[in-house]
């Protein structure tokens, strides 16, 4: 890897530290495949602690392996940049027969063994990333009685199970909306919700109001913005910490999408590390 894709990751040292994770998949083009993460993860995961970040949240869950290597091997990695591996985008969905038969069988096999590897790995929470708008209610209340099991098994196993929120949950279903009818028909206890503020704002939404809504159900928040955190103006993320108490926040994840035309990735990284940082409507902890 050349050395100048990291010339300035170093990290400010006026600026306080603060827990903060970032989504991997921010920095697919480096660590995305195998091949990659095993030439590419040592300095990655290094200039991601010297940016200031604590955690990290995988995307590359697959056949009991994270980015090609062991529950076990994945672990030591991030641990041994000073790195915590906090949670996992993973999921197993149901088919349609799986859903029309409400069977959840097969399903919750792989959710077992899944939840093994991750409790392995050293994970806190495992996140389902997505799930497709249904045609019916009928269809999305199986989807909520399948996650109150997966939930039931994470927390058994002692993980926290949570659905990770795009855009096109604020469809409505029936006339309801996606999101509201999965909030009411899932088990608090069971399941929370990591909100990803900048596909709520994209989707026309406040997620202050969500928060007020449904208070205590947003565990978890993706913190993301059009592209490097704080720098579009489109989100309100003074409204958003501010409202942290009452969303029921305990870890948040930066997470970008990309950068614009000819940026690097990881000064995009790094800089939206700095943001929050610096940010004093953010706080150092949330636990």
């Amino acid at each position: 890897m050349a050395a100048a894709m990291f010339s300035a990751c170093g990290k400010p040292a006026a600026l306080p530290e603060k827990e903060m994770g970032l989504q991997l998949y921010s920095i697919r083009e480096l660590i995305g495949s195998p091949e990659q993460y095993a030439a590419n993860h040592e300095e990655v995961f290094a200039a991601l602690k010297q940016m200031g970040y604590t955690s990290v949240e995988a995307a590359s869950y697959g056949d009991g392996l994270f980015y090609g290597v062991t529950p076990e091997q994945y672990k030591a990695d991030v641990e041994a940049a000073g790195l915590k591996p906090l949670s996992s985008h993973a999921t197993r969905n149901l088919t349609p027969e799986e859903t029309a038969a409400h069977d959840f069988t097969a399903a919750l096999e792989w959710w077992k063994q899944a939840i093994a590897a991750h409790k392995a790995a050293g994970m806190e929470y495992i996140v389902t990333p997505w799930s497709e708008v249904p045609a019916t209610l009928a269809e999305l209340q199986t989807r909520c009685d399948f996650y109150n099991e997966v939930g039931k098994l994470c927390n058994e196993a002692g993980l926290k199970y949570g659905y990770h929120s795009h855009s096109h949950e604020f469809t409505e279903v029936e006339g309801v909306k996606m999101l509201d009818y999965m909030i009411e028909h899932t088990d608090a206890d069971k399941m929370f919700f990591q909100l990803d503020v900048y596909w709520a704002v994209i989707g026309r939404q406040s997620p202050v109001e969500y928060f007020e809504k449904y208070p205590g159900r947003f565990t978890m928040l993706h913190i993301k913005d059009k592209y490097q955190v704080g720098r579009s103006g489109m989100v309100g993320f003074d409204a958003i910490f501010g409202a942290a108490d009452k969303a029921g926040l305990k870890d948040y994840i930066v997470e970008l999408e990309g950068m614009p035309e000819g940026g690097s990735i990881m000064d995009g990284v790094r800089e939206s590390a700095e943001y929050l940082r610096a940010a004093d409507f953010v706080k150092a902890s949330y636990k």
